[in-house]
């Protein structure tokens, strides 16, 4: 298991607070050209110099379906050049939201998994992993069953997101999709949230009971990304001790 550290769009946060993470997840803004707009060379420099591997987060404002073909064939083609750009800099998984223009639309999931099994096969000829983000707490968002049933339909790996499951459905949900999703799970995002709100906070700052990961995920082998909205290094660090020692392993 390799525990890392999102980082937004920003590579002085890669600078500053990745050294002691085994990779980094590095975000794309919607409408940003990676190949003119990020600093490659920085980003190489800062990957070397702290000894992270790379991962990156697609744009999370852009929806992955809507009713109109068309502009799903541009979505595609703009997620397909990022995913190419991803593998030319050596990322490792790129975090894809599970998202639509309405989620609530039931004749629209046959064409998100259309959408999704298209990007899915884009990065892999990009040799990224992609993984679908469930987002069902924020209105653009499938719900987590759907977007559970979904990712097994089409074989894509998932990103499970603690937090946002918590959000959406408390503890219960978090647990209930473990228990029937597990296996696709290939990368977590942990943060701690209250129900009130507050979310992205550390681990023992919320709500969210994570002994059901020790319970539901033991001998997790894939990649655990430390999403905590703060610089402070000894924060996200804490943080990621706490989910280790939650999945039974050392940080």
């Amino acid at each position: 298991m390799d525990i890392g550290v999102t980082v937004g769009d920003s590579i002085e946060r890669l600078e500053a607070t990745s050294a002691d993470f085994d990779f980094a997840e590095f975000g794309l803004s919607e409408g940003v050209d990676p190949a003119t707009d990020v600093d490659g060379n920085r980003l190489e420099a800062a990957l070397e110099e702290t000894g992270t591997d790379l991962c990156v987060h697609l744009p999370f404002k852009q929806v992955v379906v809507t009713p109109v073909p068309e502009i799903n064939d541009a979505i595609v083609a703009h997620q397909t050049r990022l995913l190419e750009w991803a593998g030319g800099v050596g990322a490792e998984k790129a975090v894809l939201h599970g998202t639509a223009r309405n989620p609530h639309e039931t004749d629209l999931r046959p064409a998100f998994a259309e959408q999704v099994r298209a990007i899915d096969e884009a990065g892999e000829a990009a040799g990224v992993e992609v993984v679908l983000e469930n987002v069902g707490h924020q209105k653009r968002g499938f719900p987590l069953s759907v977007l559970g049933d979904i990712a097994r339909d089409t074989g894509t790996a998932v990103c499970f997101d603690v937090g946002h499951a918590y959000m959406e459905d408390g503890d219960d949900g978090v647990e209930r999709f473990l228990r029937g999703y597990a296996d696709l799970i290939s990368h977590l995002h942990v943060h701690d949230a209250r129900s009130r709100g507050d979310t992205h906070i550390p681990i023992g700052a919320g709500e969210i009971d994570y002994s059901i990961l020790e319970d539901r995920l033991a001998g997790f082998d894939g990649t655990v990304a430390v999403e905590v909205f703060t610089d402070d290094v000894s924060l996200l660090t804490d943080t990621a001790g706490r989910v280790a020692d939650a999945l039974g392993e050392p940080f």
